[in-house]
């Protein structure tokens, strides 16, 4: 079995059968919860080893992968019309904000705006793939930049305002 992620088009990973095994436990049962002794058994490892291995072998925690395995399948369902509350539990998050957050920081937006987007295009729905990691990352690093900006320009502006008051009173007297 190979992985492959949506930011490496074209380069799957290779893994060993114990890992594979793992990968298709978490693929069949993503909505269930999996707790890393479960999936450790599966393979026939201790926590620690599997863990390593499962990092090293997919470059993911096992936690990440299957938040990542969750949100390409709320895509699905919210793709089909179904209620952000509802895909929620239907996936395995325990309920909507549980959701959205994972979901903004697979994606970079949240459930709603992929609605919102999906509808906005009459043709079909994103593919997982569409919004690239690198792409994520960029989008969150301007939306910092831009509320960075903004606190600045308020800071600088009360700083004005409060020198300004200064100066007046200084000068009336």
């Amino acid at each position: 079995m190979t992985v492959q992620f949506a930011g490496s088009p074209g380069l799957a990973r290779p893994v060993s059968p114990a890992i594979g095994d793992v990968l298709r436990t978490i693929d069949a049962s993503f909505a269930q919860p999996l707790n890393l002794d479960t999936l450790a058994s599966v393979a026939g490892l201790s926590v620690s080893r599997f863990t390593a291995r499962f990092r090293g072998e997919t470059g993911l925690s096992p936690h990440r992968y299957l938040c990542l395995v969750r949100v390409r399948r709320a895509q699905d369902l919210l793709c089909a019309g179904l209620a952000p509350s509802v895909v929620a539990t239907e996936v395995g998050f325990f309920d909507q904000s549980h959701l959205c957050r994972h979901f903004r920081r697979v994606l970079g937006i949240t459930p709603r705006d992929y609605v919102v987007a999906r509808e906005g295009r009459a043709t079909a729905c994103m593919s997982p793939t569409a919004m690239s990691p690198t792409r994520t990352s960029q989008t969150r690093t301007s939306q910092t930049r831009m509320s960075q900006t903004r606190m600045s320009q308020t800071r600088t502006s009360q700083t004005r305002t409060c020198a300004e008051g200064r100066e007046e009173t200084c000068h009336a007297a």
